[in-house]
């Protein structure tokens, strides 16, 4: 559901698999989020002067093992509410297989933003723990936009089978699991004082904790308000939706990450 990356199939498909599935997010978003920082390291080691270059291609990892997916659904999910029309045709735009205007514009207008905010992030030295936080983060939502107050928009299709299915508390211990790890993270690979060979204990390092968690919170208030938003205009969530809360997460826990690092 969440990669291409091959995976066993479970014996059984429903809905308390389908919401364990949720819950998991975001180990998915660990090992997406491991690749692409690889290859951001990797990148930054063989050329360090190619901020930009590392930035692509960290985003394109991100999207590529994700089979862009989200991004369909994003674009989907920008269109329906684009057309300003009545649920029943806006849930219909959301099945078409064809992307309309709002749709490229809202995905040229993420990826323009996960680039521009993780070429920042690697030239502030926290590049590939950016990719790293940014992915897992974003998955973060799933549990969040799947909680059991969030209806399913339509009973069939990906929505249905996973909509309302995570008890909040559950989200919550899932939260508190990512937001204790970024920030450890965060912690033992500040960037390094030019000075020290050890991260030194000053404002820029409190500064770089709080966005960390600052940037965790965020991804979790993007699921809030793309639910509400959903639920406003769809009657409810859709695989569409979920893929593009996580899109929108994307962006908006970079450039958090980019504005403090």
């Amino acid at each position: 559901m969440l990669t291409l990356l091959p995976a066993g199939m479970p014996s059984r498909v429903d809905r308390v698999v389908g919401g364990r599935a949720m819950v998991l997010a975001p180990a998915v978003g660990v090992l997406l989020g491991g690749i692409a920082a690889g290859v951001v390291a990797v990148a930054q080691l063989v050329q360090p002067d190619a901020e930009l270059l590392a930035a692509v291609l960290g985003v394109l990892v991100v999207a590529g093992l994700s089979g862009a997916l989200h991004l369909d659904g994003l674009a989907d999910f920008a269109d329906a509410l684009g057309s300003r029309r009545d649920r029943e045709t806006m849930l219909r735009i959301m099945k078409q297989s064809d992307i309309g205007p709002f749709g490229v514009v809202a995905i040229v207008g993420v990826l323009l933003v996960d680039v521009a905010a993780l070429t920042a992030c690697v030239q502030a030295g926290f590049g590939w723990q950016s990719i790293l936080i940014a992915t897992v983060a974003s998955r973060l939502t799933l549990p969040w936009s799947c909680r059991r107050t969030v209806p399913a928009a339509r009973p069939d299709g990906l929505g249905a089978m996973v909509a309302a299915t995570v008890r909040p508390i559950t989200a919550a211990l899932a939260t508190l699991v990512v937001l204790a790890a970024a920030l450890v993270l965060a912690w033992f690979t500040a960037p390094l004082s030019p000075s020290t060979s050890a991260p030194v204990v000053d404002h820029h390092d409190v500064l770089l904790l709080v966005g960390t968690a600052a940037a965790i919170l965020l991804a979790v208030a993007t699921s809030f308000i793309t639910t509400r938003r959903a639920r406003t205009a769809l009657g409810g969530t859709t695989g569409d939706v979920l893929g593009a809360t996580l899109e929108l997460a994307l962006p908006i826990t970079l450039l958090t990450l980019a504005l403090t690092a």
